[in-house]
């Protein structure tokens, strides 16, 4: 499937390009050798963690010297790798420059930290997947904490994927679960991305957004297959993740693979950064703020917007409070937040008055976007017991009470139109939480 989209003129005016390549099979780390050295890559460097080394990147090791190539390595012996300056740091420090191909053997973190080194030391990139347990395989961006706050950061797109079913489907079943929460994110993602389309005239593409519901499906249709280990459950959770990371390549955004749900969940990993709270696997906080979003678009579709009430509420707000309460929340990383309103401005009061119109203007059409995108929550939370995934902010060791705060703060992480900045552009934030 994946040579469909290497490269088409689309209907949105874009010409949009997929260069990587995909092989997805029984036991195709075999065939690793021969796609390197018709490259011309006769040494490389691998990157593992203690877990994805002993899951796959000795075999993964031994397979390239069989093959004929010359083989660095560096192991990384933290028990919980963090996608951070750090090790960032670690990672470029013990990196061969002679060689000709970087290598990484995991899924989310040794992925985000190998695309910076490949992108810097601009050498050809191969990730090894260990585990269909996030979305980035294919993103030409990374997930990182920089300076305690959670952003994406311009890298490398894999110039090769390699999923293995006979490694994927040995991945622990949390792993798993956690790429189909990866994945359920998607009804989101996209109904965001048209409402913005709506709201703000952001670039949207319908061709895009079929690609992701299609993935989106098939995934959900085999969900309780992960639980057996189904190997055509794990391709079909493998292929969805890749295909959402070609698509925020075509997009030139994340916007079709993220939306709010990410936000909350990236909110819970500055908080565990700064204050050492619970955190869970990236997908399955995601899982839970989709139904978190869900519910919350399911109060708004009821309300009818009062224009006067939305003023009203931009009028009084206080973006000094705010950024005090910011601080209290989130430590250091809400410093980055705050600046970036400087930049944004988006609670300058005549942009709210221009986007509020919009929204009165458009409303119909906005509860309309929503009832196509999006399913239930019961139908949302009756999937996540089905295979297990948490449901709830206490399941994963947060507290409730910490809700509120974490929705709020979701519309200051980046220039991105969601829900909460939604809510706060009617006045309803308060009220929805």
């Amino acid at each position: 499937m994946f040579g469909e989209l290497e490269q088409f003129s689309c209907k949105c005016g874009k010409e949009h390009s997929f260069a990587s390549k995909v092989i997805i099979g029984d036991g195709v780390i075999n065939e690793l050798p021969s796609e390197l050295l018709a490259l011309k890559a006769k040494k490389v460097f691998v990157y593992a963690d203690k877990k994805t080394y002993s899951a796959a990147g000795a075999a993964v090791c031994e397979c390239l010297v069989a093959g004929g190539l010359d083989v660095r390595k560096y192991v990384f012996t933290k028990e919980n790798l963090e996608p951070d300056e750090a090790n960032v740091g670690l990672a470029m420090m013990n990196f061969d420059p002679t060689c000709d191909a970087v290598i990484g053997v995991g899924s989310g973190v040794i992925n985000d930290i190998c695309k910076i080194v490949a992108n810097v030391s601009n050498k050809y990139y191969v990730i090894v997947g260990t585990a269909p347990s996030m979305d980035g395989y294919a993103s030409a961006t990374s997930s990182m904490t920089m300076d305690g706050l959670k952003i994406s950061l311009n890298s490398k797109c894999a110039d090769m994927i390699i999923g293995d079913l006979d490694i994927l489907c040995n991945a622990p079943v949390k792993l798993m679960i956690s790429g189909l929460g990866d994945m359920l994110a998607k009804y989101v993602s996209i109904c965001e991305w048209r409402i913005a389309h709506v709201i703000t005239g952001e670039y949207y593409c319908e061709e895009i957004a079929k690609l992701v519901r299609a993935s989106l499906k098939k995934c959900v249709d085999q969900a309780e297959g992960l639980l057996k280990r189904d190997k055509a459950a794990v391709k079909a959770v493998f292929e969805g993740l890749v295909v959402c990371g070609a698509a925020m390549k075509f997009a030139g955004v994340s916007r079709p693979a993220s939306g709010v749900e990410h936000y909350i969940s990236h909110i819970w990993d500055m908080r565990a950064a700064e204050f050492d709270t619970p955190v869970e696997l990236h997908g399955i906080q995601c899982a839970i703020g989709t139904l978190i979003a869900v519910g919350i678009y399911e109060k708004l579709v009821k309300i009818v917007p009062d224009q006067k009430k939305a003023l009203d509420y931009a009028e009084k707000f206080s973006f000094e409070v705010w950024s005090e309460t910011l601080r209290e929340f989130l430590g250091k990383g809400a410093e980055s937040m705050i600046l970036l309103n400087e930049k944004e401005q988006k609670y300058d009061k005549d942009r709210h008055k221009v986007r509020l119109q919009r929204i009165m203007d458009n409303w119909e059409t906005i509860l309309q976007i929503i009832s196509e995108e999006l399913p239930s929550s019961e139908k949302i939370e009756t999937l996540l017991v089905s295979i297990g995934l948490p449901k709830t902010m206490e399941e994963i060791g947060l507290e409730s009470n910490l809700l509120p705060l974490t929705f709020k703060a979701t519309k200051d992480i980046r220039d991105k139109y969601v829900l909460s900045r939604l809510c706060w552009d009617l006045g309803v934030l308060d009220e929805m939480i």
